[in-house]
């Protein structure tokens, strides 16, 4: 260890939590998934996430199967992200993106085994969300029983206790769980095993009842390689998991099937500048990373009559870390106008909040239109008091003129402005402001 510097103290549990860190750093960067997602997790999701994929790989690279079965997967290629060098694994982790659904697996205790990556189109939440996480976490409290009699071989789980079912005790599932013997249960291949039945789960892109129904068609199969100990210590055998396809219970409009694969990511700092762009959002909307950067404040690329919505919003989102549903319209190269519907989420590092990620997916006109007539028309803000100091806007509110003034734009994005510091325009307005914003907008655009 390095001597401490002359006139320093050494501090031991600095020093343990600095080595922590570090190998909390090496961990996360062993992980198979992007840098932008990995940046995103927090300490107990890097050995949540780690732990997972530990199960994975002991169950796919075969220990404990019986001899003459199919040999293993890598686990890497069928549970994250494909080495590119093998078509066939290739074809492999494309295959969930023609099912009209996710997979899921499920353990008998209620843990996410694993889940695809294509949750994300149909639930909201990230794949890096719900793995190795309770599965009744995401059930609404009414078919949580109904989930646990299917995790059942005999379709009959012991009683829980009252209370055990809540969202609360989601967690402790495991007390519940039963183990069995293998000559205890039917074979692997009986009709017993199958399972086909109906849950909500909670969704990040319904903001109706913010639950979606699913069907889960699949079996039960024994979880292999997972080297679990009964209290005594002795090894128990492979236990049975819920292998399942999940499809929404309302089959999706031909519309719909043509946008759900275009959910796309964008980075950008906590005043909402844009920083970075998937490669799906550059095919939605046309720009580069660099034309995204060059334009000064997302709030440019917003339309006029979206941004104090989508300005309450953000708001929100920096004081509670999350933005909720956000549907609004942003501009593309081509200066049309694309409804997308968004939710943003605060990226800490060091317990500071450091940049934006916003999930966003493409809706067509006619889904966007019915979010606006539904969408709450009353003004975030008095404007005829103090309230108004929260955007600092110091210019006048001429009340409602024409649409259009000057380089002029709509009334309702005239009242307010962030305050953001920096240069201003010859005519007072910050250009970083929603103001200042606007006003940098083509009024061809509109």
């Amino acid at each position: 260890r390095p001597c401490p510097a002359e006139g320093g103290t050494s501090n031991p549990s600095k020093r343990h939590r600095e080595r922590l860190n570090r190998e909390l750093e090496r961990l996360a960067g062993l992980l198979p998934f992007p840098q932008e997602v990995v940046a995103g997790l927090d300490k107990l999701s890097v050995l949540r996430l780690s732990a997972g994929y530990l199960r994975a790989k002991s169950f796919f690279s075969g220990k404990g199967q019986p001899r003459g079965s199919r040999p293993p997967l890598s686990p890497k290629s069928a549970f994250f992200l494909p080495p590119r060098n093998h078509d066939i694994y290739l074809l492999i982790s494309s295959l969930p993106q023609a099912l009209n659904g996710f997979v899921l697996v499920v353990t008998s205790e209620g843990l996410i085994f694993y889940s695809s990556h294509t949750i994300q189109d149909y639930l909201g939440f990230h794949q890096t969300d719900v793995m190795h996480q309770s599965v009744f976490e995401l059930i609404h409290t009414e078919d949580q029983q109904e989930f646990r009699r299917n995790l059942h071989w005999a379709l009959n789980p012991p009683h829980a206790p009252k209370g055990e079912l809540s969202p609360e005790e989601g967690k402790s599932v495991s007390s519940c769980a039963v183990t069995y013997k293998p000559d205890q249960l039917p074979p692997e291949n009986s009709s017993f095993l199958e399972r086909s039945f109906v849950c909500r789960f909670r969704c990040l892109l319904d903001n109706s009842s913010g639950f979606l129904a699913l069907n889960l068609q699949g079996r039960l199969k024994f979880l292999h390689g997972q080297n679990k100990r009964s209290e005594d210590g002795s090894v128990l055998p492979a236990q049975l998991a819920l292998f399942a396809i999940s499809t929404p219970l309302q089959p999706p409009s031909i519309l719909q099937i043509r946008t759900k694969n275009m959910i796309f990511r964008t980075k950008h700092k906590l005043d909402f500048t844009p920083l970075a762009c998937d490669a799906k959002g550059k095919i939605v909307l046309g720009y580069t990373e660099a034309e995204l950067r060059m334009r000064g404040t997302g709030y440019q690329f917003i339309h006029a009559a979206d941004m104090l919505y989508c300005a309450e919003n953000h708001i929100r989102m920096m004081k509670t870390g999350e933005s909720g549903l956000t549907v609004f319209r942003l501009l593309t190269k081509e200066n049309h106008w694309k409804w997308v519907q968004a939710n943003a989420r605060l990226v800490y590092k060091n317990g500071k909040p450091e940049y934006i990620i916003v999930t966003q997916r493409p809706l067509v006109d006619e889904e966007g239109g019915e979010h606006l007539r539904k969408r709450s028309m009353h003004l975030p803000f008095t404007f005829a008091t103090g309230e108004a100091l929260l955007y600092h806007s110091a210019y006048p509110l001429p009340g409602f003129p024409d649409p259009f003034q000057s380089k002029g734009k709509t009334s309702k994005s005239k009242k307010t402005s962030h305050n953001h510091g920096g240069c201003s325009q010859k005519n007072g307005v910050n250009p970083r402001s929603l103001l200042g914003a606007v006003m940098q907008q083509d009024k061809a655009v509109y």
